[in-house]
């Protein structure tokens, strides 16, 4: 990826405000059209290993930059990373998907399942419970551990209803969404290995994704 992506968002870390903004709109307009143009070719390189991502692009799976401050106490008009989801259906998507965030200082690729709504997450829990040997399987493999550590994301105190409490995956059962993240230096976003180090990623991750939309399209 081309330098003026990290060059353009550390500038915006320092001055995140619509003045600078509005006179260095053509720094943010070239650095978005870099971002978008290396999405589009990650999502290329997807497609060979996972089919489901098929006919998306930058435009249904790239974040705007601008944030909706009307209810929060930041009022920093601009996110401080550029970010995409690729997922069926793109950005907007219920489903597992692949997720990149470039953000100097907290650039991370992971993906999962975020904020599922309560029907979508029942299904998934149901499938943990009828399945729990293979996912099991899944989240202990050596290279899904190295990469992501842990799955993370919100639980519930105790059990949901409809599940035994001495079921010995209770505690996965407890979770209300199922992310991982992976951490990266700032440095490999311009090198020229960065998008087959993604691959590598996601490639791990799609196990995972798999299991968890396997009951949103049975």
């Amino acid at each position: 990826m081309n330098p003026k992506v990290i060059k353009f968002l550390k500038l915006l870390q320092q001055n995140n405000n619509r003045d600078w903004f509005s006179e260095n709109k053509q720094l943010y307009l070239d650095a978005k059209a870099e971002f978008d143009d290396f999405v589009n070719h990650l999502i290329a390189d997807i497609e060979l290993f996972d089919a489901s991502v098929r006919g998306l692009s930058s435009k249904n799976t790239v974040y705007r930059i601008y944030r909706d401050i009307r209810f929060s106490k930041d009022k920093t008009p601009y996110k401080r990373y550029f970010s995409a989801y690729i997922a069926p259906g793109g950005r907007k998507s219920k489903m597992a998907g692949y997720y990149i965030h470039i953000e100097p200082g907290n650039c991370l690729a992971g993906g999962g399942l975020h904020c599922p709504a309560k029907e979508i997450l029942n299904e998934v829990r149901f499938e943990i419970y009828n399945n729990p040997e293979e996912f099991t399987g899944i989240i202990e493999d050596n290279s899904f551990k190295n990469l992501f550590g842990e799955i993370i994301g919100d639980k519930l105190i105790r059990p949901p209803k409809g599940f035994p409490k001495e079921f010995p995956l209770i505690e996965w059962i407890k979770h209300k969404e199922f992310i991982t993240a992976h951490p990266f230096p700032d440095e490999l976003v311009t090198n020229n290995k960065f998008i087959p180090y993604l691959l590598k990623v996601f490639k791990t991750l799609k196990p995972m994704n798999d299991f968890l939309n396997r009951p949103l399209i049975g």
